[in-house]
């Protein structure tokens, strides 16, 4: 699969985009996040998930163009072809 990263959160792995091989244990989102966390460090940890290990409410995931609150947030199935999108909410006016 493949993950891009936007804005801060491209900041703190230092990639505009990930190839991440499908392994047994990354079926879900929550899973990608956490396997996420565990190559780029706690401050990456810190900015996508929550304290339960949940996506953080600071944080835009898409898969394949489609916002994982309309989908099933932190248990969305991910397979090898999905493209999932990381950005971090942004205010402004």
């Amino acid at each position: 699969m493949e993950v891009l990263f936007f804005a801060t959160i491209r900041n703190l792995t230092g990639e505009k985009e990930l190839r991440v091989a499908r392994a047994a244990t990354v079926r879900t989102v929550r899973a990608l996040l956490e396997l996420l966390a565990t190559r780029y460090g706690e401050r990456f940890r810190r900015k996508v998930l929550d304290e339960n290990g949940d996506p953080s409410p600071e944080l835009i995931v898409l898969v394949n163009g489609h916002h994982i609150a309309h989908l099933d947030g932190g248990d969305t199935p991910l397979a090898e072809t999905d493209r999932i999108s990381l950005f971090p909410v942004i205010g402004g006016g």
